[in-house]
């Protein structure tokens, strides 16, 4: 698995800042590509061929959002090197090509690193309607998807009430074409990008966070839809080796 580690995160993980932690993002900055792409994609193109049950979730997510996202990743991508974009299919720079038919969602998952995940407003609160989640960090889409803001996090200690209605207004906020971005910190022993963990399941020891030799951080940035104003949760993952 050593492929797939990055040597170092490109920001300070070391900082510490209370929830939600929230910071503005350039225009194309929610997307990241890294010196482990080809790696990465191979592992989140064998997890969506191999296991589609555990790592892609749609809860009823309008047409509208899904075909938005995938517009969304085509518009930032088509300026990197690397990808080349036809009527029908995008190559990436690992050289596989990607069809443009299928679930929209599911082929922008597939052109870049990061997890994708849809929220639309429902009545007060954003719904999580669907999702690709192919490197989950210690939960499980099963869990999640169909729940508003307040039930997905309702089992993170640090998320009170208070916390719950300042990420709500959050989502509100998000402007199109000023995207926001946080960060984590987690220590595990394996390195595994796919590492779920069902609510209910004990917290084993060796993959308490605080331990193990590998640290793992997810760039988590939240963008608006164009169209369909739904707002998107885009999560790079990285994971280091401690020296």
């Amino acid at each position: 698995m050593t492929e797939v580690l990055q040597k170092s995160i490109p920001y300070d993980v070391s900082i510490t800042v209370d929830l939600p932690g929230i910071l503005p993002l350039s225009v194309d900055g929610w997307l990241i590509q890294d010196e482990v792409f080809a790696a990465q994609m191979a592992e989140r193109d064998r997890l969506i061929f191999e296991t589609p049950n555990l790592v892609f979730a749609d809860a009823g997510a309008s047409a509208l959002a899904k075909q938005d996202v995938l517009d969304a990743v085509i518009e930032v991508v088509r300026n990197r090197t690397g990808y080349k974009i036809y009527l029908d299919r995008i190559q990436r720079p690992d050289g596989v090509e990607v069809t443009l038919s299928g679930d929209p969602l599911l082929t922008a998952a597939r052109l870049v690193q990061e997890d994708l995940c849809i929220h639309e407003k429902v009545g007060d609160e954003h719904v999580l309607t669907a999702a690709v989640l192919c490197f989950p960090a210690s939960w499980t889409l099963e869990e999640k998807i169909g729940k508003p803001l307040s039930a997905v996090h309702g089992r993170v200690k640090e998320y009170d009430d208070g916390i719950a209605k300042r990420v709500q207004r959050l989502f509100d906020g998000i402007k199109v074409g000023r995207p926001m971005w946080r960060f984590n910190v987690l220590q595990y022993v394996r390195p595994d990008l796919f590492q779920p963990r069902r609510e209910s399941d004990a917290r084993d020891s060796d993959e308490d966070y605080g331990s193990g030799d590998y640290t793992r951080s997810e760039h988590q940035a939240l963008v608006r839809m164009n169209k369909s104003g739904a707002v998107v949760f885009a999560i790079h993952t990285f994971i280091t080796a401690r020296a």
